[in-house]
């Protein structure tokens, strides 16, 4: 890969001049190059894929741009997206890190309470995006158990089923599907903006020790998903949780919920990395059944 030709291209788009080379790389996760990459107005955040990785990029810069909107945690500035050099690329403003404390989990989870208050009348998105590098299907649904069901368990069962996880993991994991419904019975989720993969590495603190929320799987659904990821990993400390409680608390049968949300991330796990999470998704879907009776 040409990254000088690269340079040309993202500044060209940018209307500014970037150096020949990225100054630094830059932890991003196992799925795309990042780069620290200098321009005459300033740094920038670089992420790069196989030009047949623009569509998630198109995604990720629409989802930063909805969680933009809605006022509440800062996300990084959508600067450009685009493709050259046979590479895909989404330029984002550079936030300087700074120290976290727990007046950074409180703030976080004040905030991450206010963005879930932006809601919409169905579950879903305008847009399909990703998951990870898995596709995450948006299409609307009014119908929570449904669109959680079918878009996100389903989906993820049917992908492992593919990659020749089967027998005990599509068995009781149909079972489950079945009795969906009964997580339910006394709990109706509205539709709130959800980041979508709130783990740990997708947060940070800023130069002033404010919270930053990136690389976001957005769509519209029940705010305890985001909560249930914060638990999956670690990472967010008591202050973040009792800020959350206080500014919108949860229902009853959230705990019970949490094993069931986080299933959807075992699986994709499973599906992206391999049998090392088999045994930890069948172990969650036997507890969830065993909470219904079965």
């Amino acid at each position: 890969m040409a990254l000088d030709e690269l340079a040309t291209a993202i500044g060209n788009s940018l209307g500014v001049s970037l150096q020949s080379q990225p100054t630094s790389r830059v932890h991003g996760g196992s799925i795309n190059e990042c780069y620290r990459w200098e321009s005459n107005s300033g740094a920038l955040f670089v992420k790069l894929a196989p030009a047949r990785g623009s569509a998630m990029f198109e995604a990720e810069a629409a989802g930063l741009e909805e969680l933009r909107r809605a006022q509440a945690v800062r996300v990084p500035q959508v600067m450009s997206v685009g493709t050259g050099a046979g590479k895909a690329w989404l330029a984002l403003e550079w936030i300087q890190s700074g120290a976290a404390s727990s007046a950074t989990d409180a703030a976080l989870g004040e905030r991450l309470a206010r963005q879930h208050h932006a809601t919409q009348p169905a579950f879903g998105w305008s847009r399909d995006n990703t998951i990870g590098s898995t596709p995450q299907p948006n299409e609307w649904d009014r119908n929570w158990v449904t669109f959680f069901r079918d878009r996100r368990l389903r989906y993820q069962l049917d992908l492992a089923g593919n990659n020749g996880y089967g027998r005990r993991l599509q068995k009781r994991g149909e079972a489950l599907l079945d009795r969906m419904s009964e997580f339910f019975s006394t709990y109706q989720p509205a539709p709130s903006l959800l980041h979508g993969d709130l783990w740990g590495g997708n947060r940070v603190a800023d130069e002033r020790g404010d919270p930053v929320i990136f690389d976001p799987a957005v769509y519209y659904g029940d705010r305890e998903a985001d909560l249930a990821m914060t638990r999956l990993f670690g990472g967010f400390g008591p202050a973040f949780y009792s800020a959350y409680e206080s500014a919108w608390a949860l229902a009853a049968g959230a705990t019970t919920r949490t094993e069931l949300y986080n299933l959807y991330h075992v699986l994709n796990h499973l599906n992206l990395f391999g049998d090392g999470y088999l045994t930890q998704a069948v172990s969650m879907i036997d507890g969830l059944l065993a909470e219904v009776g079965h």
